[in-house]
């Protein structure tokens, strides 16, 4: 489902199964899910992109179970963090691009660490790299794997792919091995929230690899500023231009930058700590 983000096409999507949805999106576009009786929400992660909109869907009805990895469950509860987490990147923006964040009881959720078979057909594996509480389903009917932001961002009808980077968790080994899981599942196809459902996993996967490696590298030797447009300009190199800006609103080139430089700070610091 389309949640039309901020009045545009094919940035963020929800996916609903027999009243099980999959990352409601923001609450500034919880009115793409008016009509649908949410039995579940099954949060890949807690950004506000995926699971913005979950407080106040729990608070229309109150019976929802909302199924989240144990490091995002606290953040749900009180979303005071997360939200002042946001704003040093959103400002001004936060209400126009998210809408109300609302929290959500803790009866409501269910806390999961991957390993788990939930709702029957769901197989759960925690997969961070790209945060820290990011989990990916695999509906074992269908095989299709719901990947949140692990399997990176694609714009459809393009075929081009990036892993989305923004701070505060990237760390590119754990997310290396991430990929290699959901590859080992043999998916018959992933489910991106940016944007759709793909059925030539290698390809996916193989290109989210090679530019996560590429834009590692491009972090620690470029400025911000040079990373920007080196970035942009692989957006509109890789697609048309209309596509591009939904690149660049789905992952935002400064964001990318941003989580990189951290995870390098981060890794130098360990670094150091270990001599």
């Amino acid at each position: 489902m389309d949640v039309h983000h901020v009045g545009r096409d094919r940035v963020i999507c929800a996916y609903e199964l027999d009243g099980l949805v999959v990352d409601p999106g923001p609450a500034s576009s919880v009115a793409a899910l008016d009509g649908i009786e949410i039995r579940a929400l099954l949060l890949t992660h807690i950004h506000l992109d995926h699971a913005g909109a979950t407080g106040v869907l729990v608070r229309a009805n109150p019976d929802i179970k909302v199924y989240v990895h144990e490091r995002g469950a606290p953040h749900l509860i009180d979303p005071s963090k997360l939200l002042a987490s946001a704003t040093k990147l959103y400002g001004d923006d936060m209400e126009r691009l998210w809408g109300e964040v609302a929290p959500v009881p803790e009866e409501n959720i269910v806390v999961l660490s991957g390993g788990e078979t939930i709702e029957r057909d769901f197989r759960v594996e925690y997969t961070p790299g790209h945060a820290s509480h990011h989990v990916a389903y695999l509906h074992e009917p269908t095989g299709d794997a719901y990947t949140g932001d692990v399997a990176g961002v694609r714009i459809p009808p393009s075929d081009f792919a990036i892993p989305p980077t923004p701070p505060p968790d990237i760390d590119i080994e754990k997310w290396n091995r991430s990929i290699d899981l959901v590859e080992a599942w043999s998916p018959s196809a992933l489910c991106l929230t940016h944007f759709g459902r793909f059925e030539d996993v290698g390809g996916q996967l193989d290109q989210v690899r090679e530019r996560l490696s590429e834009w590692g590298e491009m972090a620690r030797e470029l400025d911000s500023a040079s990373f920007r447009k080196r970035v942009a300009e692989q957006y509109h190199t890789g697609v048309d231009g209309e596509t591009a800006e939904r690149f660049i609103q789905a992952a935002p080139p400064d964001q990318m930058y941003l989580g990189l430089e951290r995870y390098w700070r981060k890794r130098a610091d360990r670094e150091m700590e270990a001599v």
